[in-house]
């Protein structure tokens, strides 16, 4: 078996017009898996530390959808209080517990996708490491962006914030 960097904290590269970040979960795959497929699990730690996510819809199957909202309610994060980022999530394919792929795109609150923000082609993957996860996320980008700029633009420190609340709720709740 491929050996890991065992550490939890979230490592990012960049392939071609790829983003990979990379992260051990304390936690065994189906539970971090359900973490990532139950809408009751999502809004417990989807986003970065101070946001709220609620979900409108949530088809978790191929050609599925799941539209959210998450919405700043730090009042310490200045000009984003307040602050609501809608987003749609198309799922393509579903391999229980080892994969999820599907397109990230930018929404309004009706589900409507601007033309002007192409999705992004998104694979998650679930690897079972000595009771741990190691979770792999391939970020395929559809808009002329590089993976750097994504990169450099906050996106990776709000991920690993999520995935740092993601990672208390794994350890607290017993799912």
């Amino acid at each position: 078996m491929e050996e890991f960097d065992i550490s939890n904290r979230l490592i990012s590269r960049v392939e071609e017009r790829e983003l990979i970040m990379e992260r051990i979960f304390e936690a065994p795959r189906e539970l971090v898996f359900r973490a990532f497929s139950e809408p009751k699990h999502l809004v417990s730690w989807w986003g970065p530390r101070g946001w709220e996510t609620t979900n409108y819809t949530f088809g978790f199957k191929p050609d599925g959808v799941w539209h959210y909202c998450m919405q700043c309610t730090d009042k310490n994060q200045g000009e984003f209080y307040g602050q609501k980022l809608w987003g749609k999530s198309i799922y393509h394919e579903i391999d229980v517990p080892e994969k999820i792929v599907y397109t990230d795109i930018f929404s309004d609150e009706k589900g409507n996708i601007s033309d002007n923000m192409p999705g992004n082609l998104v694979t998650l993957t679930f690897l079972e490491y000595k009771r741990k996860t190691k979770f792999v996320m391939r970020y395929q980008l559809g808009s002329s962006q590089s993976p750097e700029e994504i990169r450099d633009s906050g996106f990776v420190h709000g991920l690993d914030s999520s995935f740092n609340r993601l990672d208390e709720f794994l350890n607290k709740e017993n799912m």
